[in-house]
Parts: C-alpha cells; sequence; structure tokens
C-alpha cells in the first residue's frame, strides 16, 4: 500500500483528504498546512494527522500530493523530487515556465512519477465525449464564474483557463501557430476576464473565454469536426453529440434527414452518451496510483502540465500586448 501525504489543507486540500479517506489503496498517513488554526480544525474534522513541516510530512510518505497555492507547488514539488517520492501537484503545475523547465530537470533525474490535477479530464461529461472526438476543426469554450477571493492570486488565464487550455492540447494534435488575446483587470491585480484565440498548425482554431466576476457559473466547450458537433456541460455533467451521416437509415425514428442540392441526401442523429456518476478528484488520484503502481504513464503527465502554463503565459503576454496597444 502506498502512503500518501497532503500538502494545504485549504478548500481543495480538504476535499483532496477526504477523496484519498476513501481510496482504500492509499494509506493517508497525515497533511500538513502552516496555518496552524486551519491545520487544528482539519485534523480534528477528518481524524487526519497534522505534521508540523512540510520535510516531515514527505519523509513520512511514497507519495506527495501538492494542493498549496501555485507559488508554493515549486519549492513543494522540488523537496519532494529531490528525495525520489512520487508528487501528485495541482493546476497549474508550477508558477512560471522558468519554474516548469526547472521541476522537469529534477523530475527526470528523480525517476518518479509526477501527475498534474488538470481534473477536467477526468470529468464525466468528457469521459463521455472523449470517444467521438476526432480531428476539432473549430472549439469553443466558456468558463465564467462568480467572484471568489479565493484563487485571485494569480491571472484568471492561470485560474480558470487553464482547464480548457489542457483540454485544447489532448484533443488537437497540432502546434500552436499564433495567440491573440483581451484581458481586464477589474478587482485584482490582473486580468479577471480574458478571451484568447488560439490558432493552430493544422488550421484548427478556438475561441476562449474565462471569466471570474460573472453573476453565473458555466463551464461549456463546444467542438465542431467534419462529421459532428460535440457539446461538453462540464458543470452540469451533460454531454451532446450532432452527427451527420452520408448513410440514411430511414428506421431511427429520431434522426434528421436533409435533402441537399445535387441530390445529396444525409441524415443528422442525436446523441446523449451515458454519464456516469464519478467522482472526477477521486477517480484521478485512483488513477495516478495505477500509474505508480503498474509503471505507466499518467494521465496528465509533467509535460502536460508544462506545455499549459507555456500556452497560458502565451496567453498572458497576448492580453498585454493588447492593452499596450490601446494605451
Amino acid at each position: 500500500m502506498l502512503k500518501i501525504g497532503v500538502l494545504g489543507a485549504g478548500h481543495l486540500g480538504r476535499i483532496h483528504i477526504n477523496c484519498l479517506k476513501q481510496i482504500e489503496r492509499y494509506e493517508l498517513v497525515g497533511f500538513f498546512d502552516p496555518a496552524k488554526e486551519t491545520a487544528q480544525e482539519v485534523e480534528k474534522e477528518t481524524g487526519v494527522r497534522s505534521f508540523d513541516s512540510v520535510d516531515s510530512l514527505i519523509d513520512a510518505v511514497d507519495v506527495v500530493d501538492i494542493v498549496t497555492p501555485t507559488v508554493q507547488h515549486f519549492v513543494c514539488a522540488s523537496k519532494a523530487l529531490k528525495k525520489a517520492k512520487h508528487v501528485f501537484i495541482e493546476k497549474p503545475i508550477v508558477a512560471t515556465p522558468e519554474e516548469a523547465n526547472a521541476l522537469i530537470r529534477i523530475a527526470e533525474e528523480a525517476k518518479v512519477k509526477v501527475q498534474v490535477g488538470h481534473v477536467e479530464r477526468f470529468n464525466p461529461a468528457f469521459v463521455a465525449a472523449e470517444p467521438f472526438i476526432g480531428e476539432p476543426l473549430f472549439v469553443e469554450a466558456h468558463r465564467l464564474a462568480l467572484f471568489n477571493p479565493r484563487g485571485t492570486d494569480v491571472p484568471v488565464v492561470l485560474d480558470l483557463m487553464v482547464h480548457d487550455l489542457d483540454i485544447l492540447l489532448a484533443t488537437v494534435k497540432s502546434p500552436v501557430a499564433h495567440v491573440s488575446a483581451s484581458g481586464v483587470a477589474i478587482v485584482s491585480p490582473t486580468p479577471d476576464i480574458c478571451n484568447a484565440r488560439i490558432e493552430f498548425e493544422n488550421g484548427t482554431v478556438a475561441n476562449l473565454t474565462a471569466s471570474r466576476i460573472s453573476m453565473k457559473n458555466m463551464r461549456k466547450m463546444r467542438l465542431f469536426q467534419r462529421d459532428a458537433y460535440i457539446t461538453v456541460d462540464y458543470l452540469d455533467k451533460v454531454t451532446e453529440i450532432v452527427r451527420i451521416h452520408d448513410n440514411v437509415d430511414l428506421s431511427n425514428p429520431f434522426a434528421m434527414t436533409l435533402n441537399l442540392p445535387h441530390g445529396e441526401t444525409k441524415q443528422i442523429t442525436f446523441e446523449k452518451p451515458e454519464i456516469q456518476q464519478i467522482n472526477a478528484i477521486k477517480t484521478e488520484l485512483e488513477c495516478f496510483w495505477d500509474a505508480i503502481v503498474h509503471n505507466t504513464v499518467p494521465v496528465v503527465t509533467i509535460e502536460d502540465g508544462v506545455h499549459v502554463l507555456k500556452l497560458a503565459y502565451r496567453i498572458l503576454e497576448a492580453v498585454n500586448e493588447s492593452i499596450a496597444k490601446y494605451k
């Protein structure tokens, strides 16, 4: 059984602790949080031991689950990797591309497993949609959230948009050719709203919008490809597939038949794949156990996390260029 410990017992850290308590394949040894009141409260609530320092927790486990604020990711992950501990690290992987490059080098030397917490890969709505995704030509995403001071230590691109950037890079198998973006800082020193247009070398275009000062919560993505239109609602866990077929099946009462010019006939079908009721955070932690024990590649690798971070910084640079242009 792998011994695991959690660094960080804030809102998300508590969720991780409660999920790990339910996974029998791990032995949850304890957690560390620098805020003594928080640590005492979580220890009392969960019955999980609170450690006195980052180092003492790392020394006591095989796997370190890092759920600290982003600015602390690099220091915590470096300490764990240098002691040859497997590392699960929340998104974004670290605070800067320079830290990301350094972390990759440290991980390579450690020869351990690292998985990044881009949890939407495990969202049941995306899991249901994934088999239908082929070669998207256009992707549109809206990730809107009510204002919450938690997370405002980083721009909205690193706080929210990174989820959609990860899905985008996982589904569009082509290098990024061009990025343009605009953003506005409303309540924090960095952009709280951002829209990015990402063009890939294969011609695919993505239009992503993220906001953390919206009047409602929304997490939707639409993918358009030659044979299908796919919608993924990450919040309400709903997936819809609209597909175009060359062969007409008159026995399907729910299909729509199109009579096109020049005598062509096509058929449109509508599908709602069954959604599995799973806890995405619990599932990603279970998958990390599988990768460690069976020596397989984690679902979201350290390289995946670094690519997302670097694209996020390209977007932030484009935002700054846009702001400077119209000053």
